[in-house]
């Protein structure tokens, strides 16, 4: 792969911050209730749900205009699950894409299947993890 863009960030545990290098992210970082923390700061889950929604986002648009398909007002929400898996701990996500009423279900299936075998990070998640398409 040719490096196009090549993103930087540190982090210093679940309890801490995260920051890139270029301080455009700047979060206090903290462990969700669900597992025991005290919920004050953002956590890997939603980094991860909000990239990933935003790339499959970007993804549909790529498909939509290559197919000339208006995908603007189409929305994508992930949802990150982290449980118990064997010795550790695996992740499991489902991508919600909300379609408008102005395209078409069958049409808006195969936008979406297609975003999905392109989405870099549906690319990095096939065969590694889960990932339910549910389309509303």
């Amino acid at each position: 792969m040719e490096a196009l863009y090549t993103a930087a960030a540190t982090a210093n545990g679940r309890e801490g911050r995260a920051v890139s290098s270029d301080g455009q992210l700047d979060l206090a970082l903290a462990m969700p209730p669900a597992l025991g923390g005290n919920g004050k700061g953002t956590n890997p889950e939603q980094l991860f749900a909000a990239g990933y929604a935003a790339c499959f986002a970007s993804a549909l648009g790529q498909v939509g205009r290559a197919a000339k398909i208006d995908t603007s007002e189409i929305s994508v929400t992930s949802e990150v699950s982290i449980g118990k898996d064997g010795d550790g701990f695996g992740l499991a996500v489902v991508l919600r894409v909300e379609l408008p009423d102005s395209l078409d279900s069958e049409t808006g299936h195969t936008v979406v299947e297609q975003a999905h075998r392109t989405c870099p990070y549906s690319k990095a998640t096939r065969g590694n993890i889960q990932v339910d398409l549910v389309i509303e």
